[in-house]
């Protein structure tokens, strides 16, 4: 039945990559690769990454490095869905790997790009579980790995609904590695063999501070801050900035001195976040055109929201005012600047309860709660302090997935 609807919603898909390619002019570019037309440059029997995006990207470039270290001769391959993941694994991995868009999960599209590349072994990231891709390599016998996985209970709810089509998905994969133990016991709910099952923790535990993070800084600090105290507000979608804006609005009463970052999710949304905090009166500036002093700051360049943190002496963190599940805490955690999220926090849900339990993490469901928050961190530099130092130690505490997952990874594969 899925195969047959995949053939079916084909058009509608491609319909949709031309709407969003004219809001985004990077999706009209090598659209062939949706399609299973690899590039010449890609390498036959290479170890095949899927990263579908930005985060995920960024979360399997240490991992990659690591396994490539182990197996030098082998050639690998990085596949992404959106074009800022496709940035960001040519700025990091640049030469190390060879990079295409993953093809569209239709049987036609799938064996296209299988028959050019011959892959030596599938490794997917997180939740990623495309029915015609792992049924296709498990055909051709393909070694199937699912890293860094995470399954929330409605997630699991909702594969127990689907169980003809994701048994059978789920049984053809080699190994899961899990974040945590709630994941590898649903898993297992839903019929996985436990021999397949290791729990190895967040492999997002082991980010590093870019290197040039200090330069960055001082320069974004000096053609901007000039002395300012700042709070920020991550990868914020719809909805959210509004929130944030009349949090902010309400803030300046009390801390005159206080700018606000506000860094939407996707970067072609600044134009209208732009727009959106001007309607409240505020004097707006755009990171990469006129960082000048400001009542708000948008930031509108992919990669930048790490270095944007470490300005901050508060962040909230988004996704988490709406249905997406909550955006990674940890790119502010690594900077000891305490956390503030919604009550959506499903993606994260066993990183977020360990922040919270150290008391560097606050949940506030609406502009009062936020506000509140917010004001009582800024009034506080002691516990500004204690909360800072508490994440970085949740950080430390729970490093290591990295190096789990490619010594046994890099067994496998060289096997």
């Amino acid at each position: 039945m899925y195969m047959v609807l995949s053939r079916v919603a084909l058009p509608f898909v491609w319909l949709r990559l031309w709407i969003r390619g004219r809001r985004e002019p990077a999706y009209r570019e090598r659209r062939g690769e949706r399609l299973g037309f690899v590039p010449a440059a890609v390498p036959r029997q290479a170890v095949w990454f899927h990263t579908v995006s930005t985060g995920e990207a960024l979360g399997a470039v240490p991992l990659i490095r690591s396994i490539k270290r182990a197996l030098p001769d082998v050639p690998f391959l990085v596949t992404t869905t959106t074009p800022s993941g496709s940035v960001e694994v040519r700025k990091h991995l640049g030469a190390e790997v060879e990079h295409c868009y993953c093809p569209y999960d239709f049987p036609k599209a799938v064996r296209r790009f299988m028959d050019s590349v011959e892959p030596r072994a599938l490794v997917l990231m997180e939740t990623e579980l495309w029915p015609n891709t792992i049924r296709e390599c498990r055909r051709r016998n393909v070694p199937v790995y699912l890293v860094n996985a995470r399954l929330s209970e409605r997630s699991a709810t909702g594969y127990q609904r689907l169980t003809a089509l994701m048994g059978s998905v789920l049984t053809n994969m080699t190994h899961i590695y899990c974040q945590y133990q709630d994941t590898a016991d649903r898993f297992a709910a839903l019929g996985v063999e436990r021999e397949i099952l290791s729990v190895t923790g967040s492999v997002k535990f082991d980010l590093q501070f870019p290197s040039d993070i200090d330069s960055r800084r001082a320069e974004f600090e000096n053609n901007w801050q000039f002395g300012k105290r700042i709070w920020i507000a991550g990868s914020t979608h719809p909805g959210e900035e509004e929130v944030v804006l009349q949090a902010h609005k309400r803030l300046l009463q009390q801390h005159r001195d206080l700018s606000l970052i506000l860094v939407p999710r996707h970067p072609p949304r600044a134009s209208e976040v732009v727009r959106l905090a001007r309607t409240y009166g505020f004097d707006v500036a755009v990171l990469s055109s006129d960082p000048k002093p400001s009542d708000v700051l948008v930031g509108d360049e992919m990669g930048t929201l790490i270095y944007l943190y470490a300005a901050a002496e508060v962040a909230f963190v988004g996704g988490s005012l709406d249905d997406t599940g909550g955006h990674n805490p940890i790119e502010a955690a690594i900077h000891g600047v305490p956390m503030i999220m919604g009550p959506n926090c499903i993606n994260f849900a066993q990183v977020v309860q360990r922040f919270e339990a150290a008391g560097c993490l606050h949940l506030a469901d609406n502009v009062d709660e936020l506000t509140n928050c917010v004001d009582e961190l800024l009034k506080d530099a002691g516990q500004r302090e204690v909360e800072g130092h508490a994440a970085r130690q949740v950080v430390s505490n729970n490093r290591g997935a990295i190096e789990r997952v490619s010594s046994d990874l890099s067994r496998r594969l060289a096997g």
